[in-house]
């Protein structure tokens, strides 16, 4: 029978998925629309400081701390401005907290103790629960269970005076959990069967899967251990019923389940309550729960629970009488335990132990070496970490004894207290006692284990002496392997003929495939050929569009100049010669015709030179965006470009395909948004080109632009995609937009 340490490690996810409840459940699944929430409050306001600590824990468990950190300290400097210190408090216990998850001591610290004054600066009783509940976490974490309790039962006593809610009986039901976690590890039934029920009531009250979930699979471990203390078959039966309703609820709320791992979780807890509490006629569901667990956390990347389906499922193969089996339900276990980040050494260790044994049991004694010797070792490492254990439990111990009158308040009974502490120190001297005499006992094998080797060897010498003996018998059978000759070449015969024709089913089928293949294969390249011509045919199309365009632009500017330019010329010329003739009121009325002459061919200048740059054929890009710049610039507008990196190689045509794109949107810019100040960047890299211009205007909902038929957006969007380039576009009402279009070096546009 396989060593059922398996167990250990269904005891120690039970626990460490009640003390993550509430914490990490729903962040990643809630991100999206907790984003939403907390942009539609206006910065400052306390409803985006109420919203910060929800959506700082979602960012902090979707990978994204620095940007919950960000937003903590942003809104932690609006709430010290306020005078309640409500939310200072807030923000600065979930600061304290994430910092915890980080392993950061001193910014923890430093968290907590503000959280603390601000604390005292209000009288909101739920603000102070909080903050007594953050406390007391934090204390958990350190294994400073007694002081964890204390603030624990506090934050329940501020919760109690405040008012109704909608967070209230969450933030309870996650104190409930918290000292049920702690209760289950000082093995106090009662209270622990207390808290247990006060979080599923609420769990019920708020009709929420998750939180049911956790209060049954609680519930279930709880009637669990009540079971292994007190053998109470009524017990064993709550259990199962409580993790049959854990798998229900996660049945029918798939869905509305953010961590797919519950149900091998459960699966694993079921699989081990039948195996081992339940008769053997329950082997069926042994295995259905131990082959769901396994697919369910090979599909979730839980390998620790794979690891355990697998070692449950070697135990039904022992007890079926397949070792082989076995052994390789064994070794998947032991590579999925491998592929864990943090491999749990307990899983190992049975593995190993078990390994050692079967191959033992076949007289394979040099691999059954291999894994005692490993079984060693990781015996050796777990008895380090108990060691450590024991000396942090010796800590626990002394603080508990040194705040004896604290709990006393807390309503734990001295004598009760005492007494569990003189148990705890007992079964700890125990456990300790229990190690060393099974090093002992692993050290007693590995000489049991160098003896059978020795007796291996002489084995094998008695093996070669009858091989001898055999080699004189062998004369003895040569006349009867004469007979058999002529049958065995008939045999070879007729499996060489079958062999044959299975050889050629064999070619042809793969002929067939092959064939099937390549016509599959055709098929493709002929859907490529076609998805070609068609991008060449829309680049084509394109390509014509633009520079009729821009055809079409040089013979306006040409006209405008040589046309209605030298119209104005000869007419201002004349209006000189006239003026000469005429009198004092006409030479007046003349000279303002002359002055407006003057700005409508400065005007005529400036649209010519905008449909037909002649600086962009001359000197460049960088240039004639200098220039353009300098045009524009006016004492309500500023109009700044910078270029990073340029080297000037970017060919003629994409040079004014991006001097038209950096027109349109700053036109757009000064026409729609009314700003005051535009910044353009043109930056080089090493396989593309960077364009962002940034303005402070009204800003737009970029929701509208996908429902836009505005002229300009679609000129933007075909040189952008002429040059198979993309583009961005970022906008805040009363704020500005910032627009970014990256496009490639090295762009083939014909």
């Amino acid at each position: 029978m396989l060593i059922n340490f398996f167990s250990f490690l269904r005891l120690y996810i039970t626990i460490l998925c009640f003390v993550l409840a509430g914490q990490a459940a729903s962040a990643q699944e809630l991100h999206h629309s907790l984003e939403q929430q907390y942009k539609k409050y206006r910065p400052g306001s306390t409803q985006r400081m109420l919203m910060t600590g929800k959506y700082a824990q979602a960012l902090f468990f979707n990978k994204q701390q620095d940007k919950a950190f960000g937003i903590l300290n942003e809104n932690i400097a609006y709430a010290r401005k306020i005078k309640d210190g409500k939310y200072a408090a807030y923000l600065y216990i979930i600061t304290a907290i994430n910092y915890r998850l980080l392993d950061d001591v001193k910014a923890y610290e430093n968290a907590s103790r503000l959280a603390q004054f601000y604390e005292a600066k209000t009288k909101d009783p739920e603000t102070k629960g909080y903050v007594a509940y953050g406390i007391g976490w934090l204390h958990e974490r350190n294994n400073k269970e007694a002081e964890a309790v204390r603030y624990f039962l506090k934050a329940l006593s501020f919760y109690e005076k405040a008012p109704h809610s909608e967070s209230l009986n969450s933030r309870k039901a996650s104190v409930y959990r918290e000292l049920n976690s702690i209760y289950a590890d000082w093995n106090d039934y009662e209270l622990q069967e207390k808290y247990s029920k006060l979080s599923l009531e609420i769990a019920m009250q708020q009709n929420d899967p998750m939180s049911l979930f956790d209060s049954y699979m609680a519930m279930g471990y709880l009637y669990e251990k009540r079971y292994e203390s007190t053998r109470n078959k009524a017990f064993i039966h709550q259990a199962e019923s409580y993790y049959i309703r854990a798998v229900e609820t996660y049945k029918a709320h798939k869905a509305d389940m953010p961590i797919p791992s519950n149900l091998s979780f459960v699966a694993i807890n079921l699989a081990n309550l039948y195996l081992n509490y339940f008769p053997d006629s329950y082997q069926d569901k042994v295995l259905y729960y131990a082959n769901l667990a396994k697919t369910q956390g090979i599909a979730t990347g839980n390998h620790d629970h794979a690891a355990s389906a697998n070692g449950l499922l070697a135990e039904i193969a022992l007890k079926n009488h397949h070792p082989e089996q076995a052994k390789q339900y064994l070794m998947t276990a032991l590579a999925e335990a491998e592929y864990d980040k943090v491999p749990d050494p307990n899983i190992k260790l049975s593995i190993f132990e078990n390994l050692s044994q079967l191959f033992q049991n076949e007289n394979n004694f040099k691999e059954a070496l291999f894994y005692q010797k490993a079984y060693v070792e990781t015996f050796k490492q777990i008895y380090d970490q108990k060691s450590a254990a024991l000396g942090k439990k010796l800590e626990i111990q002394y603080e508990r004894e040194k705040q004896k009158q604290q709990l006393l308040r807390l309503q734990l009974a001295s004598e009760k207290q005492e007494q569990r502490l003189k148990e705890m120190s007992w079964h700890s001297l125990q456990q300790t006692q229990k190690l060393e005499n099974l090093e002992l006992t692993k050290e007693n094998q590995f000489r049991k284990l160098e003896l059978t080797e020795i007796e291996s060897s002489k084995k094998a010498q008695e093996l070669r002496l009858s091989q001898l003996e055999s080699f004189n018998r062998k004369r003895e059978v040569e006349l009867y392997k004469a007979r058999v000759d002529y049958k065995e070449k008939i045999n070879k015969f007729y499996i060489g003929l079958t062999a044959s024709v299975s050889l050629l089913l064999i070619l042809l089928l793969y002929a067939y495939f092959q064939r099937a293949k390549g016509i599959k294969q055709k098929e493709k390249l002929h859907l490529l050929e076609m998805e070609k011509v068609r991008q060449d045919s829309k680049i084509s199309n394109l390509t014509v569009m633009l520079e009729g365009q821009e055809q079409e632009r040089g013979r306006i500017a040409r006209d405008l100049h040589d046309g209605l330019g030298s119209l104005l010329s000869g007419t201002k010329m004349n209006l000189f010669l006239l003026k000469n003739q005429s009198n004092d009121h006409h030479q007046l009325q003349i000279d303002r015709s002359m002055e407006q002459i003057d700005i409508a061919v400065d005007e005529l200048r400036h649209v010519a030179h905008n449909l037909m740059p002649d600086l962009l054929l001359k000197y460049g890009l960088q240039e004639t965006l200098m220039e353009y710049v300098s045009r524009m610039t006016t004492p309500n507008l500023d109009v700044d470009v910078q270029f990073l990196y340029f080297t000037n190689q970017l060919p003629p045509e994409s040079q004014l395909l991006v001097y038209r794109i950096i027109q349109e949107l700053v036109n757009n810019a000064v026409k729609h948004a009314t700003a005051h100040q535009i910044i353009i960047q043109f930056i080089e890299n090493e396989s593309d080109y960077v364009i962002i211009v940034e303005d402070d205007g009204k800003g737009f909902d970029i929701n509208t632009l996908h429902h836009s038929h505005s002229a300009g957006f679609h000129n933007i969007r075909s040189r952008v995609e002429f040059l198979k380039g993309i583009m961005q576009v970022e906008s805040q009402i009363n704020i500005g937009t910032n627009i970014e279009i990256k496009f490639p070096k090295s762009t083939d546009y014909d």
